[in-house]
């Protein structure tokens, strides 16, 4: 099992995929980072020797914030958000949705589950007063 940038990853795969289990790499950047390090996106992780290993870990750092650095940066991005109180920061802090998805519905993953409210809702038959 090939270790890179601090990540073991898993060897049965195709390396391109096996580079998207680095934070900060996806499909593009996956393929981006084997081009330049010259070694074919198809073979499997098991299949690199240390010289292939070496070169896509030096093009991974020096070319790409991943894993701890891109976690401290994004952390820090939220942090100064909420400090200065503006519209996603606040929404960062009660824990909804920051780029503008309903809530009216859906969003229960960010909002938790469901809490009851005494009086909400109507009885069928019973008129308003």
């Amino acid at each position: 099992m090939p270790r890179i940038a601090g990540v073991d990853i898993p060897k049965d795969k195709p390396i391109w995929v096996a580079l998207q289990y680095i934070y900060g790499i996806g499909k593009a950047s996956s393929q981006q980072i084997l081009a330049d390090a010259g070694v074919e996106p198809t073979i499997r992780a098991k299949d690199l020797n240390d010289e292939q290993v070496g070169g896509i870990q030096t093009v991974i750092t020096q070319s790409y914030k991943v894993e701890g650095d891109l976690r401290r940066e994004v952390q820090s991005d939220i942090k100064r958000l909420i400090e200065i109180s503006c519209t996603r920061g606040l929404r960062h802090r009660m824990n909804l949705p920051v780029h503008g998805q309903r809530t009216r519905t859906n969003a229960r993953t960010k909002k938790g589950a469901r809490k009851t409210v005494a009086g909400r809702g109507q009885r069928r038959g019973v008129a308003k007063k």
